[in-house]
């Protein structure tokens, strides 16, 4: 990988963290008015809809024929479904603080799942950098206070569904990478989870005896906007990068930009929502952003299976 080229991963990772990083202030403000299902529905919906869009001024190119899209649809039960599902379902049953200290132990996950099954094992200094960053995580949440691991066994259990979802899934996207454009990865992915979050929210409005008022949320701009964010950059924007990302760096060195995430809310609070800046926040963040220079910076040799995946990607 040229000079140029090494440091379009890493400009992908920080654009996934900053856009995923803000996402957390417009779901909030469309949950206001939505169900949780609902807001999904609609987010990927409007993600569906930006892809069709450009595909149809062919802006981008799609080629699913003779590939065997099965190995994109098993990816997509992983990513979008059941992380969303069990993230969704997870937070309703936990606190903030237990949700976000489940989350940030995506990066260990994918480590595991990366050395076995793509033989990508980080070297020890990586992995010390790699928990640094999850360290960094969880400080900022226990110095925030309210800690009440172990009451929610239930809300845990399935937001370790949503760890395992989000593990397996940058192990699939990074081989699906040998077949798939990243773009193609993304529209399955779109597709899926637009079909799947709508009958979900149709079925719960029909149980609800409302479903002639479906639509009727779009008409509030805060939600529209909200749902437009979601969708498009979050969804299609984010996803693409991510999809990209995984198809240049290894699982592990990608899955630790999901823990700047924190480091991004925490400024998106305090510039939009006038929260509170403390000095616990600084020390997690400098923890966050150390570990992620350190998994990238000292990279390891490539083993024969990473130079062979290399050479059948390219």
């Amino acid at each position: 990988m040229d000079q140029e080229n090494q440091y379009l991963p890493i400009a992908a990772g920080i654009f996934v963290a900053i856009i995923f990083g803000f996402s957390f202030l417009f779901t909030k403000a469309a949950l206001d008015l939505l169900s949780p299902f609902h807001l999904l529905g609609f987010r990927f919906a409007f993600a569906t809809i930006t892809l069709l869009l450009l595909q149809v001024l062919k802006i981008i190119k799609i080629n699913l024929l003779g590939k065997g899209t099965q190995m994109l649809l098993f990816l997509a039960l992983f990513q979008p479904l059941l992380y969303f599902i069990c993230e969704t379902l997870g937070v309703s049953r936990t606190s903030a603080s237990e949700a976000g200290m489940m989350i940030a132990l995506i990066p260990i996950v994918v480590t595991i799942l990366a050395a076995i099954f793509l033989g990508e094992k980080p070297t020890k200094l990586q992995l010390v950098f790699i928990c640094l960053s999850v360290v960094g995580v969880i400080f900022i949440i226990a110095m925030t206070g309210n800690i009440r691991v172990g009451e929610n066994f239930v809300g845990m259990f399935i937001l370790l569904g949503a760890v395992f979802s989000a593990g397996v899934f940058n192990v699939m996207s990074r081989k699906s990478s040998l077949h798939f454009k990243p773009v193609e990865i993304t529209y399955v992915m779109m597709w899926v989870g637009v079909i799947v979050f709508n009958t979900i929210a149709v079925l719960q409005h029909i149980n609800q005896g409302n479903l002639m008022n479906y639509f009727e949320p779009l008409k509030n701009m805060k939600v529209f906007v909200s749902i437009a964010y979601l969708g498009v950059l979050s969804s299609v924007g984010a996803f693409f990068m991510l999809n990209f990302m995984l198809a240049k760096v290894e699982a592990s060195k990608a899955a630790v930009f999901t823990n700047l995430i924190t480091v991004i809310s925490i400024i998106g609070g305090v510039v939009f929502r006038n929260e509170h800046f403390y000095w616990f926040h600084g020390v997690g963040a400098f923890m966050i952003l150390l570990g992620v220079w350190g998994t990238n910076y000292f990279e390891k040799q490539k083993t024969l299976y990473e130079i062979r995946f290399d050479t059948i990607r390219r």
